[in-house]
């Protein structure tokens, strides 16, 4: 294998490893539409970090400054949604695509206005992702970042898996679920700021849903699901490499196809079963 393969295996292997466990939450808590709104947030995150780059000239490498500068938008997207939830006229689903469509939107406009400027950014990239053109930097990031997260789940996996159970008990039993909320809110931006280059903004929440959704199917504890949400994401990073290899597809769907796949032949060998 060629060394950009080894490193897209990788960095995608390293991916599955962090969206595994922390799309578990996701899929428990019914959160899919809060990964799509920070998925989406984070071409706003690319188009700001390419206008720091264009106006102030910092010495860090544009790769560097866009993961930095996405983790900053979704965070904000994050803690802003914690404070609307705290009012009682908008349900949070009502909050959540009006702060997607709306931070998409406004990426785009702003992508637009940087590329009349006559700077040049390759859209398509970041909107589905280029697994294969992951560098050994890309590779430092993924696995400092998924080590971080992967720490931050562990610590507070016992609280979290207590108020996905029952919010109200567990506040009773003096966990703090708003802390718990909005620290878990900030390792899925994390996530998003991570994996944006390998399967792209629009693809990110596949990752964060469907290897879980898959290993639902079989597994019978939490943590069991988590470990298998991991192991499934990173057959699907294999064969969508294959795919991609054999086919000449685009990596980051192919990654997804894959997955999806994957949850298709669990579905039915699971109904078949009944």
């Amino acid at each position: 294998m060629d060394d950009f393969l080894w490193r897209a295996l990788l960095g995608g292997v390293g991916i599955a490893l962090v969206t595994g466990p922390l799309g578990c939450f996701i899929v428990w808590r019914r959160m899919a539409y809060f990964g799509d709104t920070l998925a989406h947030s984070a071409l706003l995150g690319i188009a700001i970090g390419f206008l720091f780059q264009l106006t102030f000239d910092f010495k860090l490498s544009i790769n560097t400054l866009l993961i930095f500068s996405t983790l900053l938008v979704c965070i904000t997207i994050a803690l802003l949604l914690v404070i609307l939830q705290s009012q009682k006229r908008l349900a949070t689903d009502t909050l959540l695509g009006i702060l997607a469509h709306s931070t998409l939107s406004l990426g785009l406009v702003a992508v637009a206005f940087l590329q009349s400027e006559g700077l040049r950014i390759d859209l398509f990239t970041y909107l589905f992702g280029d697994l294969l053109a992951i560098t050994r930097t890309d590779l430092y990031w993924i696995y400092a970042g998924g080590s971080l997260i992967l720490l931050g789940i562990i610590s507070i996996w016992q609280s979290l898996l207590s108020i996905t159970i029952h919010e109200e008990l567990a506040q009773v039993e003096g966990i703090p679920v708003v802390k718990m909320r909005l620290f878990f809110m900030l390792l899925v931006a994390l996530v998003v700021a991570i994996a944006m280059k390998i399967v792209g903004v629009l693809l990110i929440t596949s990752m964060l849903i469907i290897p879980p959704a898959t290993a639902r199917n079989f597994a019978k504890t939490p943590e069991q699901m988590a470990i298998l949400s991991s192991l499934i994401g990173c057959i699907a990073v294999g064969l969508g490499l294959y795919i991609s290899w054999h086919w000449d597809t685009p990596t980051g769907p192919s990654v997804v196809v894959a997955a999806s796949l994957l949850f298709s032949f669990t579905f039915l060998f699971r109904y078949r079963n009944f």
